[in-house]
């Protein structure tokens, strides 16, 4: 199998979860596209040097959070939290009720620290909670925990977000 090739199939299995993952640190669509872009780069420039060591997801899912992380820190920006009132009035017809739970949800991630955004981003994209443990750094038991804790304030605040 040539390089492309290898590259093809882990563009093909692992390009939509990071996707989400971008898009959750930044709540653009633009900008989460510009960032899968720019980790899938990296990881082309990389490819011969991963090792085996972990799974390939996992070592995607580290650079796309570096790239995410530095984007936040270039830019000085905070993840977007709110779309402006004229957008929200322009789209409001076109969007489906579950499109519009979809994306208040991903404002309410935006919300959270940085930690509990990556690990509930993994949760949603069905990573293993070994493997989250493994990227977060977090023994599997604390995740466990952690999960539980990000469920409930996430809960929170979509439920805030609601009665708005």
């Amino acid at each position: 199998m040539t390089k492309e090739q290898v590259f093809k199939e882990i563009f093909q299995a692992n390009s939509k979860k990071i996707y989400h993952l971008c898009y959750g640190y930044t709540n653009d669509e633009d900008s989460a596209n510009d960032l899968l872009q720019e980790t899938f780069i990296k990881v082309w420039q990389n490819l011969d040097k991963f090792r085996n060591q972990s799974m390939i997801s996992t070592w995607i899912y580290r650079i796309a959070v570096n790239t995410c992380l530095t984007y936040l820190k270039k830019e000085n920006r905070q993840p977007k939290d709110e779309l402006t009132p004229n957008i929200i009035e322009n789209h409001k017809e076109d969007i489906s009720e579950k499109e519009e739970q979809v994306k208040t949800l991903y404002k309410c991630i935006a919300q959270l620290e940085e930690t509990d955004r990556l690990i509930i981003t993994m949760v949603m994209d069905e990573i293993p909670y070994p493997e989250i443990a493994e990227i977060s750094g977090i023994s599997e038991g604390n995740l466990r925990v952690k999960i539980h804790r990000i469920k409930t304030k996430l809960t929170e605040l979509y439920n805030k977000h609601e009665r708005l």
